[in-house]
């Protein structure tokens, strides 16, 4: 395919059609090597060490520090590939405890809302600030103030990059993460500076690109942002759609993203837990299958929402040697619900109508879809239901809970030992939740 005919003159600025409009201010704050870091702020002798944190099970590296970065340490690379080179340079491994994770994150987005009200909890490690009205201001040194403040009080490094678009502040903040120049801050305001840090970033690396968008854009000669942000939208539309012209305004700075502060409702909550053994027991499958519902009904109660549908995935091994075997079934709930107990019952109905002897099973999930409102339930005429006690069941539960540790009440369905659990053979305390495993000084 010949590459397409760019045409140079292609306005970077978009246009002004209010001139008296406040401009529109984005910054995109990012921990750096955020589950690292939250492993650094409570075990400082970890600092300048090759560290990294494992996923579930302890399969592979999800966070690395920038010295194990160095030794050659990929992400997703099967962590027993790496023993030799984590003996070799007495590499730190963790496995991911993400209630620290969470609550550490809970942290910097209180931070963050020291600087603006306006904040968009992108992801557990980002956060969208709007600077909107901050344009007399210094942003550079903005900027290191938000960076200098999160580090003051938590612990956590950040990046920021500020722009008048999100598109832009992402690329922007890429550029400050890597840049000993920009030292964590870049500001993309100052039109002078635009190109220049648009020619850096390749269309790979933009913002909601992706592989196949990506590479229809180089095999038309649009290798860079810089590239992609003179590109005549015309023929954008055609090759992309909408989302592609979307990027490229946001690319020449016109802000077509707007912000998020209020996290919209999910559509769906699930548990993709693997076993940390491999499970043939039918019995064993449906302890892994209730404590699952349970982790997932908690968050359905906490949104304020009920599930009208589960869907259920039982799988084998897919790196294994042995024999395959995986299948999935949806329930549709007779009356949406909220309630542990309920789900519970309708799964181990479900379950046993896929699941085959024989088998070394190495997950069961869980997906609750199709979510309303718990305020908005339909009840059924012909169907008979204590919603009532339902509420006030599942209330005291989850209070226990809260008060005493997750899990310390819980259905005896989900089993006692749980010697199937997910494996987290390297997990550090989860200093800042649990009183019984909170940090400990001791003086001389």
């Amino acid at each position: 395919m010949n590459p397409i005919a760019l045409d140079a003159g292609s306005p970077m600025e978009p246009a002004q059609p209010n001139r008296g409009r406040i401009p529109e201010i984005f910054a995109l704050v990012d921990c750096n090597n955020f589950y690292v870091s939250c492993e650094r702020v409570h075990n400082p002798l970890l600092t300048g060490k090759p560290v990294i944190v494992l996923s579930n099970n302890d399969g592979m590296p999800v966070s690395r520090s920038n010295e194990a970065k160095a030794i050659g340490i990929g992400m997703a690379q099967p962590a027993f590939e790496l023993k030799e080179l984590i003996q070799k340079h007495d590499v730190r491994v963790f496995s991911s405890n993400y209630t620290l994770y969470g609550d550490m994150s809970r942290r910097v987005m209180d931070t963050l809302r020291q600087f603006s009200p306006q904040v968009e909890e992108y992801s557990i490690d980002e956060a969208f600030v709007s600077l909107r009205g901050f344009g007399g201001k210094n942003l550079t040194d903005y900027g290191r103030e938000i960076k200098t403040l999160v580090y003051q009080w938590t612990g956590i490094p950040v990046s920021v990059g500020i722009a008048p678009s999100k598109t832009m502040a992402k690329l922007a903040n890429r550029i400050a993460k890597k840049s000993k120049k920009a030292n964590g801050v870049l500001d993309l305001m100052n039109t002078r500076y635009r190109e220049k840090a648009l020619r850096l970033v390749g269309v790979e690396d933009i913002w909601k690109c992706g592989p196949s968008r990506a590479a229809l854009f180089k095999s038309n000669g649009i290798q860079t942002a810089w590239d992609l942000s003179q590109a005549p939208l015309e023929w954008v539309d055609k090759k992309v759609g909408v989302e592609g012209t979307r990027m490229v305004r946001e690319l020449r700075g016109e802000p077509c993203i707007p912000l998020e502060p209020k996290k919209p409702a999910k559509k769906r909550v699930g548990c993709a837990k693997s076993f940390g053994t491999k499970v043939e027991s039918l019995d064993v499958i449906k302890e892994g299958l209730a404590s699952h519902i349970a982790e997932c009904t908690l968050r359905l109660r906490k949104e304020r929402q009920v599930a009208n549908v589960m869907r259920l995935y039982l799988n084998t091994n897919p790196f294994s040697n042995g024999p395959q075997y995986g299948n999935g079934i949806e329930v549709r709930l007779p009356l949406p619900t909220d309630e542990t107990g309920e789900l519970i019952r309708w799964a181990n109905q479900a379950i046993e109508r896929i699941y085959k002897p024989g088998y070394d099973y190495k997950a069961v999930h869980v997906d609750l879809d199709e979510l309303t409102p718990n305020s908005e339930i339909q009840e059924n005429l012909f169907i008979s239901r204590d919603r009532p006690r339902e509420v006030k069941l599942m209330g005291a539960l989850d209070k226990v809970n809260q008060v005493f540790g997750a899990g310390r009440l819980r259905f005896l369905a989900e089993g006692l030992m749980k010697n199937w659990n997910t494996r987290f053979e390297h997990r550090s305390p989860r200093y800042t939740t649990r009183w019984d495993e909170l940090l400990t000084v001791r003086a001389g």
